[in-house]
């Protein structure tokens, strides 16, 4: 899967489930604080990356990535292994 395509989908489930349009949403833009993320929410983001990607990511992990770009490097370099 390309990085590319890895961003649609993070962009995809970031704006379903925080509630925003996918078009504004920057690979710059962090969790919490751009996109108003609380740690519930962070948890439940995990959760439906993992259902997006059909992959489990060790959560303790997971929740160190703070931005967007940050989600889609994670998940392409999983995704690519």
């Amino acid at each position: 899967m390309t990085r590319d395509e890895v961003s649609q989908r993070v962009k995809k489930v970031t704006a379903r489930e925080l509630n925003l349009n996918a078009a504004n949403i920057k690979d710059s833009d962090q969790f919490s604080v751009e996109l108003g993320a609380d740690s519930l929410k962070s948890i439940e983001l995990v959760a439906a990356f993992e259902e997006e990607f059909n992959v489990s990511v060790n959560e303790e992990e997971a929740l160190k990535v703070q931005s967007i770009g940050a989600a889609i490097d994670f998940f392409a370099k999983l995704l690519n292994k």
